[in-house]
């Protein structure tokens, strides 16, 4: 393989980056890649810092040792913890993500960040916050929980509807009028947060997340750095520290999102 055309890695707690590396497959269809899904560690959102610090490390190492040209840390937990030290680490490109809290700022009323508890309580996103001057319009909602009903499938609309009802009755009357999921896990159930919103907030509400500028900004990097294959067609590889049978559900939610 030409060094041009080795994978690139992605790595998530579990299967939350995958909807990053539809992304990216889609904007890329004859690159390479391998995704590593950390589901025995699942999930980050509630650990420390340090603790996440050392599983991303410990994911760079598993993708570094497939010999990928650039690593995505398709998860925003990941991201506000390690995504220094990572860079640190591997002399290749790191690629990371943030929540979309700035397109989503055109909004009229508020803006709704529904995040991993880890993630809103981590420096790098209230950094983000101060830069954009968004503290007034920016309302953070840690939601424990709603990776592991993702991880565990429980994605139908009551059960997901239910756990809202729950989360978001500290709202109030607020004019909510975007939605920034702030977690890659939530792109699986954006349908059902989307007619949550409109049903109970906002009818013309509208829904944001890191995918698309986050692959772009990986393309935009290959580019640069002259890494870009354009080989077809490419090779999609799963790999997880879990239950190896979770392979397949990683390559099933691949092939249907």
């Amino acid at each position: 393989m030409t060094d041009k055309c080795r994978p690139i890695g992605f790595f998530d707690s579990g299967v939350g980056g995958i909807s990053v590396l539809k992304t990216a497959h889609n904007l890329m269809p004859n690159e390479n890649y391998i995704y590593y899904g950390d589901s025995k560690n699942a999930p980050y959102g509630q650990k420390s810092e340090e603790e996440i610090k050392q599983l991303s490390l410990d994911a760079g190492k598993v993708l570094f040792g497939y010999g990928v040209k650039a690593i995505v840390m398709a998860c925003n937990t990941a991201t506000s913890a390690a995504v220094k030290i990572m860079r640190q680490k591997y002399n290749i490109p790191v690629i990371s993500m943030e929540p979309a809290v700035k397109p989503a700022l055109d909004a009229d009323g508020k803006v709704l960040v529904l995040a991993t508890p880890a993630t809103v309580s981590q420096s790098r996103y209230n950094v983000l916050l101060r830069r954009l001057h968004a503290g007034e319009k920016v309302i953070n909602i840690g939601c424990g929980g709603l990776v592991e009903l993702i991880e565990d499938g429980k994605t139908d609309a009551k059960t997901i509807n239910r756990y809202l009802d729950g989360k978001l009755k500290v709202l109030g009357n607020e004019d909510i009028s975007a939605v920034v999921l702030g977690c890659t896990h939530y792109s699986f159930v954006e349908q059902h947060i989307r007619q949550y919103m409109k049903e109970n907030y906002n009818e013309g509400c509208k829904i944001f997340d890191g995918r698309q500028g986050t692959a772009n900004q990986l393309k935009h990097i290959l580019q640069n750095k002259d890494l870009v294959c354009y080989n077809a067609p490419s090779k999609v590889e799963f790999v997880t520290s879990g239950d190896p049978s979770t392979i397949q559900t990683y390559q099933e939610l691949f092939d249907s999102f």
